[in-house]
């Protein structure tokens, strides 16, 4: 039972710590937190985003929120003192370094970085299991990353949308991903109710549930108006370990009967993988792609530090995804590239 602290704690130490003594009491066997610097998410031309707390410049947020590695420090052993466990998110090489020095016993990858595949090979490279998020991805994209993480890699099912509705949630896809790939299959939860997704995707085989924790939902955090607060968390957490001992069959019988068993049935979904409704239209601007940092002048060589690979968002075009880095990399320019924009095969061929 992870509580996903994400950016919630703003920063500050004193939060962080509140954070994690209430995701102790409220069950929590994890917290994680994110490892953030602005640039190697997206391009300051970016603009401003969408998030559960309304348009924020989301470039300028994450360049507040950057902190020296000595704050995650202070995190970890701080979750470790009370017994708990400590998991991070880095999004690029230098995030990667921090979480790497801390000696983490897992690292998770978010699902926008499901094809970062720098990123995956780095992390790949600490012989620690990967946790990698899959929303917003193809059966595709999973076997792609799956084959650099190895089988170290557990796979989260996920719905890149926030909120998302339990009615898309699909979670009899999870039977199936765990059979296809031979990982450990888990949920990630962006849905509002504290109970449904979860418990319905333990009695599925899920070894591990993430969920957004905040101290309150009116809080600072990115997430926090989708996140739960420790009441709901700790019955999330009784939820769950009553289906831990229980039938599957019987825990599916117990939520029709709280739920209503239509409900219950869409929550289960088809099993097949496929994006959901409400993330389709993100598949290109929040997954990573080749992006140009600065203009680039039609004729002109296109070489690696003039690149990179970044979430598009709504405000650029997105670009070429990173597989193909080794063809972009040498070529030139058949017309300029905007900055920010991403390099598509219109730009090289």
């Amino acid at each position: 039972m992870v509580a996903e602290l994400g950016t919630g704690h703003d920063g500050d130490r004193a939060s962080a710590l509140r954070l994690i003594d209430a995701a102790e009491e409220a069950g929590a066997d994890c917290i994680k937190v994110q490892v953030v610097f602005a640039d190697e998410i997206l391009h300051p031309l970016a603009g401003r985003v969408s998030l559960p707390g309304g348009d924020i410049p989301l470039y300028t947020r994450f360049k507040e929120l950057e902190r020296p590695p000595e704050f995650y420090r202070e995190i970890k052993d701080h979750a470790e003192s009370l017994g708990i466990g400590f998991l991070a998110t880095p999004f690029g090489p230098a995030s990667a370094a921090i979480v790497r020095d801390l000696g983490v016993r897992a690292v998770k990858i978010a699902s926008p970085e499901l094809g970062h595949l720098p990123l995956l090979r780095e992390v790949a490279s600490y012989r620690v299991p990967v946790i990698l998020s899959t929303g917003v991805s193809t059966l595709a994209d999973i076997e792609r990353a799956v084959g650099i993480t190895g089988d170290r890699s557990v796979l989260l099912h996920c719905v890149t949308r926030y909120p998302a509705r339990e009615e898309e949630y699909n979670l009899n896809v999870l039977p199936p991903l765990a059979t296809l790939f031979g990982a450990p299959v888990g949920v990630s939860d962006h849905s509002l109710d504290p109970v449904l997704v979860p418990t319905a995707a333990v009695a599925l085989g899920a070894c591990l549930v993430e969920k957004h924790f905040t101290l309150a939902r009116e809080g600072l955090g990115l997430d926090d108006p989708i996140a739960l607060v420790p009441q709901d968390f700790a019955r999330m957490v009784a939820s769950v370990r009553e289906a831990e001992d229980r039938p599957a069959e019987k825990t599916l019988e117990r939520l029709s009967s709280e739920y209503g068993a239509e409900r219950v049935r869409q929550v289960l979904g088809t099993g097949r993988k496929e994006l959901a409704p409400g993330e389709r239209e993100f598949y290109e601007s929040t997954n990573r792609s080749i992006h140009a940092l600065a203009r680039i002048e039609a004729g002109e060589t296109i070489d690696e530090s003039r690149i990179a690979l970044l979430r598009s968002e709504k405000n650029l075009r997105p670009g070429l995804h990173a597989e193909h880095w080794p063809v972009v990399v040498g070529r030139k320019t058949r017309r300029a590239v905007p900055e920010g924009a991403g390099i598509t095969w219109e730009d090289i061929l």
